[in-house]
């Protein structure tokens, strides 16, 4: 892979007609473009960036068919930059470094680069890190594209020197419309088929496509092939369901969608009614979807919805989820269903989710501030020389093993976050913590 062999957008030919219909549709400008008004509407943050060709390099984080590739195609068009672009699947380290020379060899001619990296997360550290330099000088624009949250995938040096933008998955009705458009686009659409569609067609591909424009356009061009060999060239809704090998009955444009059905699943177990949890379980199962979406979904109700107040209930949804990997359909269905009930019937708490709430707000308005010198380990010489672990008092030594020291800098310090509630095994941590309060009290007064 050489930079040199890479030419401007703005001179790229046109997108062959053997390509898939997402390929050759695939926005050009800005005006094109559908979706992310949060971001792109009229004095939106990046929609300024771009506008103002704006140098910094970006991370665009967001589910599948969103648009991350084409706003990264769109900025290098507008800014006449040379597009390079990396899948983090197929390259590795020396294509990196190639690159980045041969980018720093363009930027002394004047030539500007933008590098856009699929699926940055997939790097390791030490690939991130080979970035580094040439961001920082500006040799490099790179954009990076994630599904994975860039706190906890990528390196935290790469993403200070990078704006991280959050795209959302497109509403029905945008799909709708890009659908319509590639309908009609006899240049690079299925307007030459003479194909038309019913509007329940269009929602059905929409309703189940959960914001994927990429999904909804493949979608689209299965089901234009199925209606071509058939007398009348009306696109179903019954075509559609089976260009998208799904029922309908389940998930149609009514309401009855992917997030509403698993809200009302997340809803009905905090509510501890476990028909009703059954019940939306399996309307999401019947209805094709991804039984490790739900098996997630699950998992994160037992940490937010009943927490400490049985803490077996984690280990049994991640049992639920390794079951349900390794039995496949139908039988792991069962270990969902299992899990559900027990979440549904268990004590409720949701007092670690307020408490990391209330860390992650008190984190976001304070300065990050250094960690305590009593609380820092001290291995050398002149780390002890510097007081290092000075005044620290191992819990284990002293009476009650609760030593009366604070462990929060002084910007949060006497700060309160979790409250424990009386259900279930919390009521005994509510008791324990009482406990603590009472023996430093008392070494405090002593």
């Amino acid at each position: 892979m050489s930079l040199f062999d890479a030419t401007p957008l703005a001179a790229a030919s046109t997108t062959s007609r053997q390509a898939p219909l997402a390929e050759r549709m695939r926005p050009r400008t800005l005006e094109e473009y559908v979706g992310q008004e949060h971001l792109l509407g009229p004095g939106k943050p990046l929609r300024l960036a771009i506008e103002n060709d704006d140098a910094t390099s970006m991370i665009f984080w967001g589910p599948p068919g969103t648009g991350k590739t084409t706003l990264a195609k769109i900025i290098a068009q507008r800014t006449q930059s040379s597009f390079i672009e990396f899948s983090a699947v197929l390259s590795g380290i020396k294509e990196i470094k190639q690159v980045m020379a041969d980018a720093e060899k363009a930027s002394h001619l004047g030539s500007r680069t933008i590098l856009f990296v699929d699926e940055i997360h997939r790097f390791n550290k030490a690939q991130q890190d080979a970035f580094l330099p040439y961001v920082e000088r500006g040799t490099i624009r790179l954009i990076g594209a994630t599904t994975e949250n860039p706190s906890f995938e990528i390196i935290a040096a790469l993403l200070s020197r990078c704006r991280v933008y959050t795209l959302k998955g497109l509403t029905e009705e945008q799909i709708v419309a890009l659908l319509r458009r590639a309908l009609s686009d006899v240049e690079r659409g299925l307007g030459s088929s003479g194909i038309t569609a019913e509007d329940e067609a269009l929602a059905t591909i929409a309703s189940y496509s959960s914001g994927d424009a990429r999904n909804a356009l493949n979608a689209l061009e299965v089901a234009v092939r199925l209606t071509q060999g058939r007398k009348e060239k009306v696109l179903t809704k019954a075509i559609a369901a089976e260009a998208m090998q799904r029922r309908v009955l389940l998930y149609d444009k009514k309401g009855e969608q992917h997030y509403d059905i698993i809200s009302a699943l997340h809803k009905s177990v905090r509510n501890s009614d476990p028909d009703a949890s059954l019940y939306w379980l399996g309307r999401m199962l019947e209805a094709g979807e991804d039984p490790m979406y739900v098996a997630r979904r699950v998992v994160r109700m037992a940490v937010e919805d009943i927490g400490l107040a049985a803490p077996e209930a984690l280990n049994l949804c991640l049992s639920a989820k390794d079951a349900m990997h390794f039995l496949g359909h139908p039988e792991g269905e069962l270990a969902l269903a299992q899990a559900v009930v027990y979440l549904a019937l268990a004590p409720k708490s949701n007092a670690v989710y307020m408490a990391y709430n209330a860390v992650r707000s008190d984190i976001a308005a304070t300065a990050a501030e250094p960690v305590p010198l009593h609380l820092r380990n001290a291995p050398t010489k002149l780390m002890k020389e510097l007081d290092y672990g000075k005044g620290y008092q191992y819990a284990h030594d002293v009476e009650g093993r609760v030593a009366d020291m604070e462990c929060l800098p002084p910007s949060v310090a006497g700060h309160r976050y979790y409250f424990p509630t009386n259900e279930g095994r919390e009521k005994l941590l509510a008791q324990r913590m009482e406990e603590t309060a009472r023996i430093k009290a008392e070494k405090r007064s002593g």
